[in-house]
């Protein structure tokens, strides 16, 4: 607009875009050079458009292209100079597509307040998302510092243990060669050293005929009370007279040999008559262990205990409640015997031991 009015009139050159647009608008009022450049620009900016309306022949055509452009709302400029120089443009149409340039303005300074108030609220959430973005960016810088000084940290770690197992390896290697002179001062080290594993083998081997020697002995012992007893039955079957021989008193033959070397483990009871149930299952001839339930010794021995007992005597009210379950699962699961004690007498524990032992055994011959 400036170049174009600068060619036909002479301003200064401050002035206002305002200014030189009244003066445009009135200058075109009439014929005059400045109204010339003005047409022939627009004609040349607006080819295209004026192109395309030429095709209507009438008022009505052209106000049929107008509505289309007006609505479709493309080069709306464009087909307001093309409707307004056509020739069939008319005053009414003329009219018509002034009030609808007059309402597209309203429409378009709504969209305008609106845009404004869209682009101030867009800041403003721009604005916070930066605020965030920039503790985002310090929280990440604080947390890539800390990462760095703990690497380097770890570094210095894994560089003093380096030193540390070069140090423990040149050790292990002073260690390995001193070993080796020592067995070259040592000929017959190896020979020492098979003997010791001999001698070891050995006593394994003595410990265990001891403890077979110690398991026949007690079978012999009951084998010899099992022919006592079969004695007395015969002297008694063949006693003569109307008095009968006194009937074999099976029990003092077999008190001390009826368990016949069974392990008796005790689980419970109290700490003072401990000596006293070892000795009730000994009398009988059984070996005796005990486990306190839990109460200070650990579970985990009792599972050893358990494998090793061939009868289980539990006192369920001196034993914790982990050792009642354990004792009563691990019996039912390997059909193990389980007996339970309601007094922690050994006279109770006496009873129960015969009153087990007579009902496995079966009855002596009767008379």
């Amino acid at each position: 607009m400036r170049g174009l009015m600068a060619k036909a009139l002479e301003f200064p050159r401050e002035t206002t875009d305002f200014v030189l647009h009244t003066t445009a608008v009135g200058a075109c009022e009439t014929r005059s050079r400045l109204a010339d450049l003005l047409h022939k620009q627009l004609e040349k900016r607006f080819h295209l458009s004026i192109r395309a309306f030429s095709r209507a022949k009438d008022a009505s055509a052209l106000a049929r292209l107008w509505r289309e452009s007006a609505d479709s709302g493309c080069d709306v400029p464009g087909a307001l100079w093309a409707c307004w120089t056509h020739p069939a443009c008319d005053p009414l149409l003329e009219q018509d597509i002034y009030g609808d340039i007059h309402m597209l303005q309203h429409q378009i300074g709504s969209g305008t307040r609106t845009d404004l108030a869209t682009l101030k609220a867009l800041k403003s959430e721009n604005g916070q998302l930066q605020r965030l973005l920039d503790e985002a960016r310090r929280e990440i810088e604080k947390q890539r510092a800390e990462k760095s000084l703990e690497t380097q940290r770890l570094g210095q770690r894994i560089t003093e243990l380096r030193i540390d197992l070069a140090g423990k390896d040149a050790c292990a290697a002073n260690l390995a060669g001193q070993l080796d002179t020592l067995r070259q001062s040592l000929p017959d080290l190896k020979e020492r050293q098979a003997l010791a594993r001999r001698a070891t083998d050995a006593e394994a081997r003595a410990c265990a005929l001891t403890a077979q020697a110690g398991e026949l002995g007690r079978e012999l012992e009951h084998l010899r009370g099992l022919v006592r007893q079969a004695d007395q039955t015969i002297k008694f079957l063949l006693a003569d007279g109307n008095e009968p021989a006194a009937a074999p008193d099976a029990k003092a033959d077999t008190v001390s040999a009826h368990l016949s070397g069974k392990c008796i483990l005790c689980v419970g009871g109290r700490s003072g008559s401990i000596d006293a149930y070892r000795q009730v299952v000994e009398q009988r001839g059984g070996r005796f262990l005990h486990h306190d339930g839990g109460l200070e010794e650990s579970l985990h021995r009792i599972d050893g205990f358990l494998a090793a007992a061939d009868l289980v005597i539990c006192q369920a009210g001196c034993i914790s409640h982990n050792a009642y379950w354990r004792v009563k699962e691990q019996c039912k699961r390997t059909g193990k015997p389980c007996l339970y004690m309601k007094n922690s007498g050994a006279s109770s524990l006496s009873r129960l031991i015969d009153l087990n032992q007579n009902e496995a055994q079966p009855s002596s011959p009767a008379a």
